[in-house]
């Protein structure tokens, strides 16, 4: 049976007016006693994971794990990121799955990321580095039915050190990029772009450039970015086009035995506040 592609669960997502999506970055310090009391790390990331996926799916467009918090536990950490991707594909089969790597390596090396990501933790997409051009991102742009999601204009406070650089004396490298990604690396449209609700300004610009591609927004919540701003700056011709990333404000809305609870009226609250303002 032919799986359905990253682009497909995205535009029937944005049909139902879902634009949320929830990273799932655990950090097993922070978890309640009821999680990890008993069981191994590897339980103890997925229960916690499978509770937030379970208490927020009504609200999410998509989920979002960040590598570096499964590899950060080694053998069991990864693990838990495996049986999190099945369980949601299980569960949720609409929902698509991010992987959150920034992946980007000559293309010999891609070839091994996108056999692990694509295949071997069947995610829907992940975030790729441009840095070293287009052709080596071809393992990764040449799998039709899953999501490759560029970094272009990140959200930390020093992302302005390389990708605001003048290219030409004209652009910013950030936009260059995504000129790229847009005119060159797309043409089986399956990519997408990173731009962080902390630059609302380049966000728009971005859009301009980029006409009605897809945008992974991280920043709202914990990073403060503004989410009236960012829909503004950054939803396409369609109203949509958009997908909002929020994690800490919602998987750690509470640390108690409430965690769940919690991360679900606050995934509830940023998906109205997204919706008021579209």
């Amino acid at each position: 049976m032919q799986s359905v592609s990253f682009t497909t669960k995205l535009q029937k997502r944005w049909e139902e007016k879902l634009f949320l999506c929830v990273n799932l970055d655990p950090d097993v310090s922070k978890f309640p006693t009821s999680i990890t009391a008993g069981v191994s790390k590897e339980e103890a990331i997925f229960n916690f994971n499978k509770a937030i996926i379970d208490a927020t799916n009504h609200v999410a467009l998509a989920y979002k794990p960040n590598s570096g918090f499964y590899e950060a536990e080694a053998e069991e950490g990864m693990r838990a990121l495996k049986r999190t991707s099945t369980y949601i594909h299980e569960a949720y089969p609409d929902i698509p799955v991010i992987l959150d790597a920034k992946r980007g390596d000559i293309e010999h090396t891609n070839i091994g990321y996108a056999k692990a990501v694509f295949d071997e933790l069947e995610m829907d997409a992940v975030t790729v580095s441009p840095y070293l051009g287009g052709a080596s991102l071809e393992p990764f742009l040449s799998r039709k039915d899953k999501g490759v999601i560029v970094l272009v204009k990140t959200s930390n406070p020093g992302s302005g050190e390389l990708q605001d650089l003048p290219v030409n004396n004209m652009q910013k490298l950030y936009q260059k990029v995504a000129w790229h990604v847009a005119n060159e690396w797309n043409k089986n449209g399956n990519c997408a772009v990173v731009v962080g609700a902390t630059y609302p300004a380049e966000l728009q610009n971005v859009r301009a450039m980029i006409g009605d591609m897809p945008i992974l927004i991280p920043g709202i919540g914990a990073q403060g970015g503004d989410i009236r701003e960012t829909i503004h700056a950054g939803k396409n011709s369609k109203g949509a086009g958009i997908i909002i990333a929020a994690g800490r404000s919602i998987i750690y809305a509470s640390n108690d035995e409430n965690f769940a609870s919690a991360a679900q009226k606050e995934a509830e609250r940023l998906a109205e506040e997204i919706r008021k303002n579209l």
